[in-house]
């Protein structure tokens, strides 16, 4: 009779477990298969023109790209990933390469004027999605940078 009981008990924790889990586990669960993740500031690079950002733009630009809101995914068909990662127009994206344990993962930020794309490369995958975000669409590198392009460019 006893045991009946603790058994009884056990298998009704461990099922109330997995039809609510906690918030937590939730969550983590959900940062695994995220389509726009929430970067951690020791894991990332950030380069602009094959140039990495200094310290203080690094956190200001990663800030804002978590801050940003997801608008929404586009499709994306096999042999057309060249057209996402290198559209024909004049913006020069962010790159962010993200090393999280063995994997490593390569965005591809470009600002326009309206909206933000996002070009996410892991593998041999590609995914594409736009956000909306003021700050990133108006991120600006200090002139100490700038005067540093300028210079490898000439």
């Amino acid at each position: 009779m006893t045991w009946t009981v603790i058994l009884s008990v056990v298998i009704g924790i461990i099922i109330k477990m997995v039809m609510s889990p906690p918030s937590a586990v939730v969550e983590w669960i959900v940062s695994k298969i995220a389509l726009h993740p929430k970067l951690v500031l020791n894991e990332v690079t950030v380069t602009y023109k094959e140039n990495h950002l200094n310290e203080d733009e690094k956190i200001r630009f990663i800030e804002n790209f978590n801050e940003a809101l997801f608008l929404k995914q586009y499709d994306i068909f096999p042999g057309n990933e060249k057209l996402f990662l290198h559209p024909e127009s004049n913006v020069t994206p962010y790159v962010i390469n993200v090393k999280r344990g063995n994997k490593d993962i390569n965005l591809f930020v470009f600002c326009y004027a309206n909206h933000v794309d996002v070009v996410k490369q892991f593998k041999k995958k590609v995914v594409s999605y736009s956000l909306r975000s003021d700050n990133l669409q108006e991120f600006t590198i200090t002139t100490k940078t700038k005067s540093k392009l300028l210079s490898q460019t000439i």
